[in-house]
């Protein structure tokens, strides 16, 4: 059998290389026919005006500039009809015919709209999120798209940044199995399928650790941080094989990403083979003049030069390289293997078979937001929800009795989609109001009270609607607001309040330095708490948020973040136990924001405090705990699970050999239900100082009420690696604590000797 599929992957191997091959030459005979300006055109990646924009510039002259053959793409613009308009002019007006590719931020579905991906990646459903990712292709393909930017897969420690939406949270072994999961849904059996898109992974690299959280920021960080904990999300997307990269806008050892040698050739392609092409940031190429490492002509030349293939909107490789070619600062060769890998990519699309592959005006009706996707995007928006307290069941509600739904996010569309959603409908999406309608029907009487505003801060709301109006101010004094929904609480037998924040309360250029619930919101909650009734807070956000008085005074908190186009109907799934949440968090939830940044896999200090004794001259707070409110991976249920003991099928290993760690799961409460067992070992001692615990392996379990099973890990040696000092990945003998359980800290322990030989 082994040697069946070595052969079997040694002829896959060779077919693929025999395909880059034919298309390498096809690209390079085209590029014999072309001219300077014309090569250069084809890293010229712009945006129309009119069109979706996350930057201040909009390229000018776009029509004339294509038929002159200096676009190598268009990204903003959707639907068959744009498309194809845009399409002629290069098939059919420029001099050599070279199709364009067309690109969008297709980030968490494209009409049909997913929960946020931090959402997404609650679910820990890797089967599901790459159906999501699939279907979220076959959509942006119907519309003419055929390049998402998408997945990001920045690890990110410090929820104040508000990017953090947008990724898969703290843990790189976690967010390398989502990236290649998104990449394979994107990218399917073949890029040249109609339905089927490219995808580009982003931001590389580091994004996520941006000082203090705030956008655009610095990042500084040791390589071996880097490669150890930052890095493999990336590297796993491009082991999934996706096929083009985006630099990112911060600086890495004082080069910023879009002109670092040592990030874009360095390791990009001759330490991890990267064979596809790297596009720039929106502008990024320009801003590294206000990063003060020269003017737009040294910069575009320093980019290139560094292995950047297209500059994004900023147009300064197309405006001075060939300046910079003829004063000696590049080199034909550099802009011809820039060239090569654009066309190459097109190639690998089958725009040159057909230039208007993804171009069928029959598709939307068939594609877009049909009932299949509709029922697909609310049970990922009930996947990734999480339950972070019911400590008196009071959840799952009855479809009975009064039912009080009251906050700024009950009864509304505009906000449930979250950040990032650029060909999104919200007038399409269902709210929270309309999904518990829709599940309690006659059987229950909703009494609905707006109760506050996001905000009664007037210079915040106009700093959060400043690309449009999420945020509006009601004629109702603030007072008002609380006193209807105290009256309607009142009159209930349940509250649910829907707080939170809006869809640009988070995302790009959404950084927050103070992470709670806004205090309008938080008003409402504490009037709500004194009527008696059991209180349960249903958040929509797209970050972490400290929560410490919501936790002591909430009877149940379920954690719905941006659900997306179904989220009304999700969120009723999950409230009424139609859907038992399953959902565990990717991110800690800081106590307070002081704690930032706080993650689960932290090192120890030589003077860690354990909790206990004294406090003096140990590494903790004067004024708060060391502990999150939430940890890594925690998420309840409305069933209970218990896990047995850690059973090793070894004690001592040798070399390769492997270990086999079982525990018995058994589901003890009432309800069926679905369990993320998690897999993480911790290494006491090693040559250089390792993290409290790394997540190693996890599965996704479904148990009926009673139902027992065995769940178990192979542990190898590649799980006990890390990168010493070298940066060479090695794993080295000694004791190893395997832990099982719930979430980081909530574990089951086992000790293990491994030895080399």
């Amino acid at each position: 059998m082994k040697k069946t599929i070595s052969i079997a992957a040694a002829l896959l191997v060779a077919q693929l290389s025999f395909a880059q091959n034919d298309i390498t030459t096809k690209a390079k005979a085209l590029m014999a026919k072309m001219t300077l300006e014309e090569k250069i055109g084809q890293l010229n990646l712009i945006i129309p005006g009119g069109a979706a924009t996350t930057g201040s510039v909009v390229s000018t002259d776009v029509e004339g500039k294509i038929k002159k053959g200096l676009v190598g793409g268009l990204f903003g613009i959707y639907s068959p009809e744009k498309v194809r308009k845009a399409q002629d002019l290069a098939v059919k007006e420029s001099r050599l015919h070279i199709p364009m590719i067309f690109g969008l931020d297709v980030i968490h579905g494209h009409k049909t709209i997913y929960p946020i991906p931090l959402g997404i990646s609650a679910s820990w459903d890797l089967g599901m999120i790459q159906n999501v990712a699939a279907m979220a292709a076959k959509e942006a393909t119907a519309d003419g798209l055929n390049w998402a930017f998408s997945p990001m897969v920045d690890i990110a420690r410090d929820a104040r940044w508000g990017r953090i939406s947008e990724g898969s949270g703290e843990d790189p072994y976690l967010g390398g199995e989502i990236a290649k999961a998104v990449v394979r849904g994107y990218q399917g059996k073949s890029l040249a399928l109609n339905n089927t898109m490219m995808a580009c992974v982003k931001h590389f690299a580091l994004y996520g650790g941006a000082e203090a959280g705030r956008e655009y920021n610095t990042v500084d960080m040791s390589k071996i941080k880097m490669y150890e904990y930052y890095l493999p999300p990336y590297k796993a997307a491009i082991d999934a094989g996706a096929g083009s990269m985006m630099s990112s806008f911060n600086e890495i050892d004082g080069v910023p990403a879009t002109a670092n040698q040592w990030l874009l050739t360095d390791l990009l392609r001759k330490q991890w083979g990267f064979k596809g092409f790297v596009v720039s940031d929106y502008t990024s190429v320009n801003e590294m003049t206000a990063h003060g490492i020269g003017d737009l002509q040294t910069v575009s030349a320093r980019a290139l030069k560094a292995g950047l293939d297209m500059d994004m909107v900023g147009e300064g490789m197309l405006t001075t390289l060939q300046k910079s070619l003829n004063e000696g600062k590049v080199s034909l060769a550099d802009i011809d293997q820039a060239c090569l890998r654009i066309l190459e990519a097109k190639y690998k699309l089958g725009l040159f078979d057909d230039p208007y592959r993804y171009i069928d005006e029959s598709r939307p009706t068939k594609d877009i937001l049909t009932a299949e996707n509709r029922t697909t995007a609310r049970n990922m928006a009930a996947h990734s929800m999480v339950l972070l307290q019911n400590p008196h069941q009071v959840l799952p509600l009855k479809k009975s009795g009064t039912i009080a739904l009251v906050g700024p996010l009950a009864n509304n569309r505009r906000n449930m989609l979250g950040t990032w959603v650029v060909a999104g409908d919200w007038n399409k999406s269902v709210s929270v109001y309309e999904g518990i309608k829709n599940a309690v029907g006659n059987n229950a009487n909703i009494v609905y009270a707006k109760g506050s505003n996001f905000t009664d801060d007037a210079e915040f709301a106009k700093r959060v609607n400043a690309i449009g109006a999420q945020v509006d101010v009601d004629s109702k004094s603030p007072a008002e607001l609380i006193q209807e929904a105290v009256e309607v609480a009142k009159k209930s037998d349940v509250i649910v309040a829907v707080v939170g924040e809006s869809s640009d309360m988070s995302g790009e250029s959404s950084s927050r330095a103070d992470i709670s619930i806004p205090a309008s919101q938080q008003a409402l909650l504490k009037a709500l708490a004194t009527i008696g009734k059991p209180l349960v807070i249903v958040l929509i956000n797209g970050r972490p948020l400290t929560l410490v008085w919501e936790k002591e005074h909430a009877t149940a908190i379920l954690e719905a973040w941006a659900p997306g186009t179904e989220a009304g109907n999700a969120v009723a799934d999950v409230l009424f136990g139609d859907y038992n949440p399953s959902g565990k968090i990717t991110a800690t939830f800081p106590r307070s924001v002081g704690q930032i940044p706080i993650y689960y896999n932290h090192k120890n200090t030589g003077r860690p405090y354990d909790g206990t004794g004294s406090t003096k001259f140990k590494s903790d707070y004067l004024d708060e705990s060391n502990d999150p409110l939430f940890p890594f991976g925690f998420g309840l249920s409305y069933t209970k699970f218990e896990y047995g003991a850690i059973q090793l099928n070894k004690k001592e290993l040798k070399g390769d050999d492997k270990l086999t760690a079982s525990i018995v799961l058994k589901n003890t409460g009432n309800y069926a239900g679905e369990e993320v067992v998690q897999l993480y070992i911790s290494d006491p001692v090693a040559s250089i100082t390792r993290a409290v615990k790394d997540l190693k392996g996890f599965q996704k379990v479904s148990l009926k009420a009673g139902e027992s099973k065995t769940i178990s890990f192979e542990i190898t040696p590649e799980q006990l690696s890390f990168f010493n000092s070298d940066l060479k990945k090695i794993w080295e003998p000694g004791e190893f604590i395997i832990q099982i359980g719930t979430n980081s800290a909530e574990v089951k322990s086992a000790s293990v000797i491994w030895k080399k030989k």
